[in-house]
């Protein structure tokens, strides 16, 4: 892909913080080439390696290897795509922050849906994919050429995207690992992005439940108190016309049990 920048995504596009990520993940290919098998079984995250010996250490270094050449080009160049415009918008300790949180998040994503798994996850994709969704939402109009020949705006690129590996992750026969660590970095991007919109959103979800249900209880209890009146009063009109005696013992019973009720009913909401 390449694109064109639009309004306030403009800015340096090797920034510093990009520029040292790039140089990482060079060094960390480099020393693949000579160390692979050794890098991948200790750096690479294996979800039933990462449960059983605690190697809390892996969801931070599988960011920095990569399976093949292609695998690291393409990586990086998202990054330095995406990681420019971001950093230049946010600052570089706001832009490495979300790098690695994005980045470790969707690797616990997948540790923790596949948690027996034996197959080690490389690769940035997860970081990326959460740039990708944060240069959705932050510069959603700029136009992103697909291939260098399909205008597309980010936004919908970043659905096109998500969709995929939604799509990819649910189907049948089909391995996950891959797309959820892209799906989960995506995840991840915008809930970290928009928590104060998702907190505010779910307070007031929790707000209105809790009027429904109050408005519930009170409809509830002033059913029960009007249908206790009316039992009441049903027995003092009997008793009007055929005197006391002449109430059987249960109702004379339900009578009193329905008048202390009442009583208590009346106590309590004066003591509101």
């Amino acid at each position: 892909m390449a694109y064109r920048s639009i309004g306030s995504s403009d800015g340096d596009f090797l920034t510093p913080g990009v520029k040292g990520l790039l140089i990482f993940n060079a060094i960390a290919y480099l020393l693949q080439t000579f160390y692979y098998d050794q890098m991948i079984r200790l750096l690479g995250l294996t979800p039933l390696v990462f449960w059983s010996d605690l190697a809390i250490w892996q969801p931070v270094t599988y960011m920095f290897l990569h399976g093949g050449v292609m695998h690291l080009i393409f990586n990086m160049l998202a990054l330095w795509m995406f990681g420019g415009a971001l950093e230049s918008f946010w600052g570089t300790s706001f832009f490495i922050r979300y790098y690695f949180i994005t980045g470790v998040g969707a690797g616990l994503c997948n540790a923790v849906v596949t948690p027996d798994s034996h197959s080690a996850i490389i690769g940035a994709s997860g970081a990326v994919y959460g740039l990708l969704a944060a240069y959705g939402l932050l510069f959603p109009n700029t136009l992103i050429y697909v291939w260098g020949l399909i205008p597309l705006r980010a936004k919908y690129l970043v659905l096109i995207f998500g969709g995929i590996e939604f799509f990819s992750t649910i189907r049948p026969g089909v391995s996950p690992v891959a797309h959820l660590v892209h799906l989960g970095g995506m995840v991840i991007g915008v809930i970290y992005l928009r928590w104060g919109s998702i907190n505010f959103w779910l307070k007031r979800r929790v707000s209105v439940w809790q009027r429904d249900r109050d408005f519930a209880e009170r409809k509830q209890k002033f059913e029960s108190e009007e249908k206790l009146r009316r039992e009441v009063d049903d027995l003092l009109d009997k008793i009007n016309e055929v005197g006391l005696n002449n109430l059987t013992d249960w109702e004379r019973k339900r009578l009193k049990e329905a008048s202390d009720r009442l009583k208590e009913m009346e106590r309590v909401n004066r003591s509101i």
